[in-house]
């Protein structure tokens, strides 16, 4: 959308500018791979990425497993984990962006 040039080709460019020790979190895209290069160092970065989907849709995986809606068993999780409830409970209690 924001790119009327590549609208209809079925790709995406990505621009993402990183502070000093930024991180990008683990995440998926549902509906597309991603091809992401940037610099490694102590500065602020700058990644491009490439998509093969105009819409790849994103899902961050900490959101998705310790903040989902319904959230999944505190249980379930210490075991796929393997660390103990508390843990579970501290990670389910952070502030998680919204997934949209």
């Amino acid at each position: 959308m924001q790119l009327p040039g590549l609208n209809t080709l079925g790709i995406s460019l990505v621009r993402i500018d990183y502070a000093p020790y930024g991180l990008n979190p683990p995440h998926t895209h549902p509906r597309a791979t991603e091809v992401l290069v940037f610099n490694v160092g102590h500065t602020d970065a700058v990644a491009f990425a490439g998509l093969s989907s105009q819409n790849p849709g994103t899902i961050t995986i900490a959101n998705a497993v310790f903040g989902s809606n319904p959230p999944i068993k505190n249980d379930v999780l210490a075991k796929a984990f393997q660390v103990d409830k508390k843990v579970i409970d501290y990670l389910q209690a952070q502030f998680w962006m919204d997934n949209n």
